[in-house]
């Protein structure tokens, strides 16, 4: 990943933070200063290099933590509601954004609501657990269902 591309990810990053939602192409090209071109093929280097994963249609899907749709993880902070990729990310959010975060779901083993609260980085209760059935070397092997 050569500099221009840390940039482009720092500018996607930055719009996601500023919309609140996954940036468009057309939206980073114009918030960077770049062409859409550009921020094509700069996201497809991205993805291929595991900073980012684009859908089919080459939109933004993960932007790890944050996840471009609507996921069982809902995470508020920063006045915002984000949702997570994972149990995992979804711990990452108010980390990404330098804030204290709740974390709402629901246990995948008996559907009862699961709320955590995590103040200066670290979840007031540090009983909850999750289990990941993927090893993290395994991740990227088929990172939607990870």
């Amino acid at each position: 990943m050569d500099q221009a591309d840390i940039d482009l990810r720092n500018a996607t990053y930055a719009a996601l933070i500023e919309l609140g939602r996954a940036p468009t192409s057309v939206e980073v090209a114009a918030m960077a200063d770049a062409t859409v071109e550009a921020v094509v093929e700069g996201w497809r280097r991205l993805h291929n290099g595991h900073a980012l994963v684009l859908d089919a249609e080459g939109a933004i899907a993960m932007l790890n933590p944050f996840a471009a749709k609507p996921t069982p993880f809902v995470v508020e902070a920063a006045g915002r509601s984000w949702y997570g990729n994972c149990g995992w990310d979804a711990l990452g959010i108010g980390a990404a954004l330098g804030v204290d975060s709740e974390i709402h779901t629901t246990c995948a083993d008996c559907a009862e609501p699961v709320a955590i609260r995590v103040r200066g980085g670290l979840p007031l209760d540090t009983s909850p657990v999750f289990h990941v059935l993927v090893p993290a070397v395994q991740w990227w092997d088929n990172i939607g269902f990870t």
